[in-house]
């Protein structure tokens, strides 16, 4: 069972993570490429204080002494990988991956909590991993393009992760009982992070234009939606086939 179960996990995350890294590059990837070009504007349009803290390069520096011009100089860059085939190989990857990680989560879960993933209600397992992975964090943690405020790394990790638990729980309970006790208390629970606040983002002037970042929340969304979609009903889907093909095998026999 355990075995069945962790092959439809990765077949399904396998065929989730390649559509999904489809609709990212044509989709997702031209919207960041497009900030990334007001991002550099934003950085020179800073005082110098602002262009040496994000290590920008700029004329017209001559507060900098030479010596911290050359210790940011000496900064080493971040890597990168190049636009084009590369970066578009890497994102496949790093999305296929994270789809395995989700498929391997919701497939332990629904072993531990009793309740099997079929094709009938995979539908329903997506909207729920949407639910909590995608759309309660953002009501609070919006998806962000490069060259936006942000608050900080850490706060927003732990209020995203709190926040995915608790959301998560809730569903989880609502799948196990409908009493009227668990409607409230799943409410409770949904409630809870968003009372208390997501980190707030420093109020800083960004070069991103409203709409472009309104269009990227739309489509990161609507990308995760179409995501869980197929990597529930795909998972569902393979878990009866594979359930089907154990009951015909004699026990004791080996596939």
């Amino acid at each position: 069972m355990i075995r069945n179960l962790f092959a439809a996990a990765l077949l399904a995350a396998l065929c989730a993570g390649l559509i999904t890294a489809a609709i990212q590059h044509f989709r997702v990837t031209p919207l960041i490429l497009h900030a990334e070009t007001f991002e550099g504007e934003g950085g020179h349009s800073h005082g110098a204080e602002a262009v040496a803290a994000d290590h920008e390069h700029a004329e017209g520096t001559a507060d900098h002494t030479h010596d911290a011009v050359a210790a940011t100089e000496a900064e080493p860059e971040e890597w990168a990988p190049a636009d084009g085939f590369e970066r578009t190989a890497y994102t496949t990857l790093a999305t296929v991956l994270a789809a395995a990680g989700f498929a391997l989560v919701i497939g332990a879960v629904s072993m531990f909590a009793g309740l099997p993933i079929t094709f009938a209600n995979g539908f329903l397992w997506g909207i729920a991993g949407f639910v909590t992975f995608s759309l309660a964090p953002a009501y609070g943690l919006a998806p962000e393009l490069p060259g936006m405020p942000a608050a900080d790394l850490a706060a927003r990790q732990v209020w995203w992760v709190g926040t995915a638990l608790s959301t998560g729980a809730a569903c989880l309970l609502l799948a196990k009982t409908r009493a009227g006790w668990a409607f409230a208390v799943a409410i409770a629970l949904v409630a809870i992070p968003h009372i208390i606040g997501a980190p707030a983002a420093p109020d800083e002037p960004s070069a991103v234009p409203a709409h472009l970042a309104t269009e990227f929340a739309a489509i990161t969304l609507g990308t995760s939606l179409v995501f869980w979609l197929i990597l529930g009903t795909v998972f569902g889907k393979l878990n009866d086939v594979f359930a089907a093909r154990s009951a015909t095998v004699p026990a004791g026999a080996t596939a």
